[in-house]
């Protein structure tokens, strides 16, 4: 039946008049906190969070006070909390909030890999060890072997959530052992095959064993060149291959070859995800990812390395472009080490986009999170202003006294300037490369894309405008 001209237009009106904010993201945690929060009875909690998934509770739980977190534990039971547990990137402070029985529960009924994950955030060796002692022992066993790899390794991100048959299963012997093991593990996409003695022999869909008929041989239906792990391999050599098989999961055997975890797409993803902040953490001049936790210490271990390397560079630049002082007047010694301040500011500037970068990605940071971040990259850029200045006001010092011969006095005047300006100049761009990147976060548009070029041109205005004002407030009709 054809629409008529009018009917379209009716249609259209329609589709104009649907209100564009219906369609964005929506954020379900402020409901999940209201229904938990409420007057409504425990049933009725329940009843109301069994329609949202396991991700939007978690974040919710992570807004709670501790009374209503402990109230929805009870409320939804070890397993709906092992699931939810399982979203949470540190869990460990919500299992402090529970009694060591009802900790050891939650953790046995999670994934092995999410369970050892979750134990490693647990400082104390001694409650780790309770915790594990109070568990089902082959749960137990199972996050002590992922535990007892190196982080970085296949073996850490592993989990032992799979299903396998015998090679010498008939397939209707396989599918009853498929049926049995799929009460406790849900990984059953991908059955693995191994011998008597539990060596990998192959892997089969669930489908394909479906499909067999009964009289059909297993060696016939799964296949005998499906790829595997190795668990003490580096996710680092491996990550390639592992994207280019793009597998719901992949088998992971130790050097008997026996199989002992899988990898699954899930944290595969996740790998995904950690190589490539890695990587952009290098590029920033980053030793290793930052979180909004560290301390102070831990933040300019791991960014210091790159800018002493940067400042001695920098000192050489300077020194080449000194060689022609003699052709300009007194004071424009300071030229020599302007693209010391410049560099500087710039180097320090990326590491905050960097950084701001990856909180940002966050959406569950708070303003006052924000607000908080904005102070602690300030602290860091002061800090590491405060050593660099330090370290430079000496060698300019050095250099201008030894190797330019000015007098001590002004030697040291022209330093201190110049150490001065390079802490101010690293502290406003600490300052620039945060709450550049945070405003167009805010006004929607890409801060990694927006912000890079913005940051440069402020932090060479900034650092021009500091040095220079600096030399003339300090130096001018006093050298």
């Amino acid at each position: 039946m054809k629409l008529k001209e009018h009917e379209f237009e009716a249609e259209d009106k329609k589709i104009d008049e649907i209100n564009p904010e219906l369609i964005e993201k929506q954020d379900p945690t402020k409901d999940i906190i209201a229904i938990i929060e409420g007057k409504n009875t425990d049933e009725e909690i329940k009843k109301q969070l069994d329609e949202y998934h396991d991700n939007d509770i978690a974040n919710a739980i992570q807004e709670l006070s501790p009374s209503s977190r402990k109230k929805l534990y009870k409320i939804l039971g070890v397993e709906r909390v092992s699931d939810i547990f399982a979203y949470i990137d540190d869990v460990s402070p919500y299992l402090e909030e529970l009694s060591m029985e009802k900790a050891a529960d939650v953790l046995e009924n999670m994934d092995s890999d999410d369970a050892a994950a979750a134990l490693e955030n647990v400082e104390s060796k001694e409650k780790k060890e309770k915790l594990l002692s109070l568990m089902d022992k082959e749960v137990s066993e199972d996050v002590r072997l992922i535990a007892s790899y190196d982080e970085g390794t296949v073996g850490s991100k592993m989990t032992t959530n799979y299903v396998s048959v015998k090679n010498s299963d008939s397939v209707k012997m396989a599918m009853k052992s498929v049926i049995k093991q799929s009460e406790e593990n849900d990984n059953i996409s991908t059955i693995y095959v191994t011998d008597k003695d539990g060596i990998y022999c192959g892997a089969m869909d669930l489908r394909d064993l479906i499909l067999a008929r009964e009289g059909t041989k297993l060696e016939d239906v799964y296949s005998k060149n499906y790829p595997y792990l190795m668990a003490d391999q580096k996710i680092s050599d491996c990550i390639e291959d592992v994207k280019d098989y793009a597998e719901d999961s992949l088998p992971v055997l130790d050097n008997d070859k026996k199989i002992i975890g899988v990898i699954t797409s899930q944290d595969i993803v996740e790998v995904v995800d950690e190589e490539l902040g890695e990587d952009y953490a290098k590029l920033a001049g980053l030793t290793e990812q930052e979180d909004l936790k560290e301390t102070l210490l831990d933040s300019m271990k791991k960014r210091i390395p790159w800018l002493v390397l940067l400042l001695f560079l920098g000192l050489g630049v300077s020194s080449v472009v000194g060689i022609f002082e003699p052709i300009v007047a007194q004071i424009s010694i300071v030229i020599c080490f302007q693209s010391l301040i410049l560099d500087m500011a710039g180097n320090v500037g990326t590491q905050s986009l960097a950084v701001t970068i990856r909180v940002l990605m966050d959406e569950n940071v708070s303003g006052k999170e924000k607000l908080l971040f904005i102070l602690k990259e300030m602290k860091v850029g002061a800090a590491n202003g405060l050593l660099l200045g330090s370290l430079t006001f000496v060698f300019t010092g050095v250099y201008l006294h030894y190797f330019k011969h000015y007098p001590w006095i002004s030697a040291t005047q022209i330093s201190g300037c110049i150490g001065t300006a390079l802490f101010c100049a690293m502290v406003i761009s600490s300052l620039v490369g945060t709450i550049i990147p945070m405003f167009f976060h805010k006004i929607k548009v890409d801060p990694a894309v927006a912000s890079g070029p913005l940051i440069t041109t402020i932090n060479d205005l900034v650092a021009v405008i500091t040095y220079y004002g600096l030399s003339w407030a300090l130096l001018l009709g006093r050298i």
